[in-house]
């Protein structure tokens, strides 16, 4: 079975450089595993591997979808997974880079997104119980049919109550929990490594990487979207940084407020991903404060990847 490295970890924590350099150093190639850096025209606010170094090592699923077409899990997985089998191909090692937990485990795991078709007369007849006698009438159905779901959903998300119903009118299963509807992939085995380093200073790194986005020209980045029809209601443009920065344009608040709003906001961002990465049980991390120099960490990860090719 093939390698696949992963280099994971949170926003602003350092997995382009070091995912080059492992790349550098094994021979690889780069499969971005970020929803944003995907997309053409959003170079400031995805924090995009420059051109240099994408000069550098060959990079797939970087600056290659138009932001006004929408992009789902689904797609990601067939790309990725398409780029990956194209670099073993040529002999040499994916490098997937990224921290964004749903295609991670889009690669990881032989994940079925295929959804139970729709009874659009079932639907309205829950919708109109809804309207009716609320939402907590739906989730206490949800209660009756599926405790299991209902104990996972919010009984203020009327939507997964609805489609919960639906799937278990079809099949009387219901839907599974997202652990058990993942088995892990066949086609090559990961090594998984994840970066992180002390809160105090991955946060300073997120405010200081904000700042820097705003002097690099992310207001104007913006701006040009928005001049080339994109809104807020496509998916690409739901980032932050974007975001806070189109409802700064529509005058909800000013530019300062919008610059403390991405730093808010990516910081909590960085700690719902870590959350999330944590759950991978063969995750080796690396806590890059711990180290005195780059260099330093990078022998520690070429040493653990070389004892266990």
């Amino acid at each position: 079975m093939k390698d696949i490295l992963v280099i994971a970890g949170p926003t602003a924590v350092g997995k382009t450089e070091y995912a080059i350099q492992m790349a550098l150093r094994f021979k690889g190639e780069i499969v971005s595993c970020d929803s944003m850096q995907l997309y053409q025209f959003m170079d400031i606010g995805s924090a995009k591997p420059t051109r240099e170094e994408r000069a550098k090592v060959p990079h797939y699923l970087v600056d290659e979808f138009d932001p006004r077409q929408d992009f789902s899990v689904v797609q990601y997985q067939k790309h990725a997974k398409a780029a990956i089998a194209k670099i073993h191909d040529q002999g040499k090692l994916p490098v997937v880079s990224g921290g964004t937990g749903l295609y991670l485990n889009a690669l990881l795991y032989e994940m079925d997104f295929s959804a139970p078709p729709r009874n659009d007369g079932y639907r309205r007849k829950l919708e109109a119980l809804a309207a009716r006698e609320g939402k907590e009438a739906l989730h206490r159905l949800l209660q009756e049919k599926d405790p299991q779901a209902a104990q996972r959903i919010h009984p203020n998300n009327t939507k997964k109550i609805i489609r919960a119903l639906e799937a278990v009118s079809q099949d009387g299963k219901g839907v599974r929990p997202f652990s058990e509807a993942c088995v892990p992939v066949s086609q090559y085995r990961p090594l998984l490594i994840g970066l992180t380093r002390d809160r105090e200073e991955l946060y300073q790194r997120i405010n200081d990487r904000v700042k820097l986005l705003m002097e690099q020209g992310l207001l104007e980045e913006v701006k040009g979207l928005l001049a080339m029809g994109l809104t807020e209601s496509h998916i690409s443009m739901k980032g932050i940084g974007y975001k806070e920065l189109i409802d700064h344009l529509h005058g909800a608040y000013d530019l300062e407020t919008a610059v403390a709003k991405i730093q808010k906001n990516t910081r909590h961002y960085a700690k719902r991903q870590l959350t999330w990465l944590r759950k991978y049980d063969k995750m080796v991390w690396f806590n890059l404060s711990e180290y005195g120099s780059k260099e330093q960490a990078l022998e520690d990860m070429i040493t653990w990847v070389k004892k266990n090719r």
